[in-house]
């Protein structure tokens, strides 16, 4: 029993109670030093491309991951991904931490809702338990584990002898035999992969990159098979099958061994075993052009076989389990009762009901994770930390609110302070003053972006930053008011009995000619009546949330053609060709190959990147930089920002008309700032998002639809964004948005809100009309978040 009245000092291991960070210079980072308190809520804010994400992710969450992947053997590390030490003086009181970000889930087509979140996986023991009849182990239920038996004579030693025993086995899996897992099989045009009229040797081959002059030129030439210069329709059966599906054979062309492979197999292989959208472009043209997917008739998409599908629990198998909404299926296994599988039902039904906390009770398990917005990604993996007791960790969040109806935002903000009140530190880059509003601590980055960033502006509380002067401060209480006028009209665009996942035979007049803005809660079917049910021959350009694909090679100035007339311009005035003015073709720097800098792989430690000593990291060869425009040579011109280069291809000698209008598009989108040869594994989400409109502009489409377009943009961007949407709708195109922001609802022409709640009960049209009407209505959740938001 304690006697003494006084309280103890405190003990000095709950001393640690902050983050340091001292000199970061990781990406813009100019020497950022900065104290974080640990086991609160820390909101980052700032303009795109103000240093956020390089402050949160690349130097405290990257440094912590490192230091765990540390403790593990070389053997180990040997499988992890190699991660350097971030360009930083000092990180002290760092925690393990826990990231969950705005990537896609992979594409692969065999991921899904289930098998990403592990549900699936506890599906399948509960049927192989408890489903009748009884067919076997939970791979019997995966749709990944293919069914097979063999058997055959193996050879023993025992005791000194050598003996022969008969041996035979079975694996009875889940996969459906036609379609082999993946839910739909493909049909292959054969008109697409040739032209029948000419023979090999005369191009015949109409596939990317199966061209005679290569290696399929020399195997298709010396295999024997058929003659090469016979026009293909005057193959005999046998010569046609052997050209087509030949399974893989063994030959010998010019003393070297190669094998031969039909185009059939061979195709399925390198192109449609893909994801579609992870395909190069122009071989994604191919497969779109020349295969029809459709629904495997044998297994109705469901990808089980047919035994998986026999076996059931109440009535229901897994694959009817799986095809349910979320919402529905988390209440049909409460209502299971089995003593015997307690643990594992409980487990289960934590995770489903996860599901609907976090606004995701409309999704099914079977649905491909590929699908997922970057929104329900992200949510999709907030699940697994939702239940968790691991207290005193880092949890890093990348805009959670993305893809969020305002009625959301607040469930979310619910979720991130039970995870600080749990005991731990939360740190979360966000541009909605919803979800700043919450924050314990706010670290706000500036003043601008890319090199004008990079600096700490503000730290304090929410009301500090009020009063703060930043850009942040000063914008955080903007509300766009309502248009005075609305345009009206020129037409419309007619879609009639939607019915794309849970749109519910939906009929609506989409006005052309205005700024329409699509609305309702996350689920409700926006996406699906855009993307999935607008006429292919309306001639819409789609700019979605997909992720631009480059490599640490690509760059704002390769991704929008712009390198091209630049090339041309530099190749007229030198009066030498365009592809030395390429660092990926001749003008490439012989020792860095146009990389710039030069890899060193260093096994399980991190890589090392030195600048090339022969170019000076400037990736081009000696002779190159010779050559000038307009008193600059082609390494200095790839340095300049956008702004800058606008500027120079403007006028006087280096006047190039095609790179100065591209350039005009880049500035209008708000990334005059950002240098033109950046890598693009280097821009933020943001400006990802704003460089792929950009590029989407010069399209001839006469209808936009942009999905989100204010993902990732700091509140003072968004009133630039508007300006952008109204000169494209003055120019004479038809803008439709779909959009949870409310500034950008307020802001439209027309409104069209879907509800009135998710999945199966969302689907419906419950409002079209103007943002005034739909204030005054008040008759649905967009309505009475949108009359909070102007005031009314």
């Amino acid at each position: 029993m304690r006697t003494d009245a006084q309280s103890p000092a405190p003990h000095v291991a709950d001393s640690h109670d902050l983050i340091r960070v001292h000199g970061a210079r990781v990406n813009n980072l100019k020497d950022v030093s900065v104290e974080i308190p640990k086991r609160r809520l820390t909101v980052f804010t700032g303009v795109s491309g103000s240093g956020k994400s390089s402050l949160v992710f690349g130097t405290i969450a990257a440094e912590s991951q490192r230091m765990i992947n540390e403790t593990y053997s070389a053997f180990v590390q040997g499988f992890m991904p190699t991660l350097a030490r971030p360009e930083v003086d000092v990180l002290e009181g760092l925690t393990t931490a826990i990231i969950v970000d705005q990537q896609r889930m992979g594409g692969d087509p065999r991921s899904t809702v289930g098998t990403a979140t592990d549900a699936n996986a506890m599906l399948r023991i509960l049927f192989s338990r408890l489903g009748q009849p009884h067919i076997g182990s939970p791979q019997a239920f995966s749709f990944n584990v293919a069914s097979i038996s063999g058997a055959g004579a193996v050879t023993l030693e025992r005791a000194g002898k050598t003996m022969k025993e008969r041996r035979s086995f079975s694996i009875t899996g889940g996969m459906c035999p036609r379609c082999e897992g993946s839910g739909s099989v493909n049909d292959i045009d054969l008109t697409q992969l040739y032209d029948e009229t000419k023979s090999l040797n005369e191009g015949a081959l109409t596939i990317p990159g199966y061209s005679m002059d290569g290696w399929y030129g020399r195997i298709f030439s010396g295999c024997g098979f058929f003659d090469p210069d016979k026009p293909i329709k005057k193959f005999t059966k046998r010569e046609l099958n052997d050209l087509l599906y030949k399974e893989p054979t063994k030959i010998k062309v010019e003393g070297i061994n190669l094998t031969y492979e039909g185009l059939i197999p061979k195709i399925r292989k390198s192109m449609l075993s893909k994801d579609v959208d992870s395909l190069q472009p122009h071989i994604r043209a191919f497969v779109e052009r020349t295969v029809t997917f459709a629904i495997c008739p044998e297994c109705d998409g469901t990808r089980l076989s047919k035994e998986a599908r026999s076996s059931k629990i109440k009535g229901v198998s897994i694959a009817d389990a799986c095809a349910m909404q979320i919402s529905d299926l988390a209440e049909w296994v409460r209502g299971l009762d089995e003593p015997s599988v307690t643990p594992l039902l409980t487990t289960l039904e934590r995770t489903l009901e996860s599901f609907v906390e976090i606004g995701l009770g409309y999704l099914s398990l079977n649905r491909p994770s590929g699908t997922l917005s970057g929104g329900e990604a992200q949510r999709v993996k907030m699940i697994r930390h939702l239940g968790s007791s691991l207290t005193d960790v880092t949890y890093v969040f990348d805009e959670p609110t993305i893809g969020l109806h305002p009625h959301d935002i607040q469930r979310m903000n619910d979720l991130l302070l039970r995870l600080r009140d749990k005991g731990n530190t939360v740190l979360v880059v966000e541009h909605k003053p919803e979800a700043i509003a919450i924050a314990d601590h706010i670290v706000d980055l500036g003043p601008g972006a890319g090199t004008a960033g990079g600096t700490i502006c503000f730290e304090g509380t929410v009301e500090g930053l009020r009063t703060g002067g930043t850009i942040t401060g000063r914008h955080f209480d903007d509300r766009a008011a309502l248009k005075e006028t609305v345009r009206t009209g020129k037409g419309t665009l007619e879609i009639r009995g939607a019915t794309a996942n849970n749109l519910q035979d939906v009929d609506v007049d989409i006005p052309l000619g205005v700024l329409c803005v699509v609305t309702g809660v996350a689920g409700s079917g926006k996406s699906s009546l855009m993307h999935g049910s607008v006429p292919a021959s309306a001639g819409v350009v789609s700019v979605d949330q997909a992720p631009i694909r480059g490599s640490r090679r690509s760059n704002p100035a390769t991704y929008t053609g712009l390198l091209d007339p630049i090339r041309k311009a530099f190749a007229k005035a030198n009066g030498v060709k365009p592809a030395l003015f390429s660092a990926n073709s001749e003008g490439a720097c012989p020792n860095c190959n146009g990389a710039g800098v030069i890899y060193t792989d260093l096994a399980m430690m991190a890589g090392v990147a030195n600048t090339c000593e022969e170019c000076e990291g400037k990736r081009f060869q000696a002779a190159v930089l010779d050559y000038h425009l307009g008193g600059r040579d082609i390494s200095e011109v790839l340095a300049m920002s956008v702004n800058e280069a606008e500027e120079f291809f403007g006028a006087g000698e280096a006047r190039t008309p095609a790179a100065h209008a591209i350039l005009g598009r880049l500035a209008d989108v708000g990334l005059g700032y950002l240098s033109i040869g950046q890598p693009l594994t280097t821009l933020s989400g943001g400006e990802r998002q704003r460089l792929k409109l950009a590029t989407h502009m010069a399209d001839k489409g006469g209808v936009y639809v942009l999905d989100e377009p204010t993902t990732g943009l700091h509140l003072a961007d968004v009133e630039h964004l508007l300006g952008l949407l109204d000169r494209l709708v003055d120019s004479g195109k038809s803008v439709i948005v779909i959009e949870h922001h409310q500034a950008v609802m307020a802001h439209a022409d027309w409104i069209i809100d879907l509800g009135p709640g998710a999945g199966h009960d969302g689907g419906r049209i419950v409002f079209e009309g103007t943002p005034a009407d739909l204030v005054a209505a008040r008759s649905t959740l967009t309505g009475e978040h949108l009359a909070a938001y102007v005031g009314a």
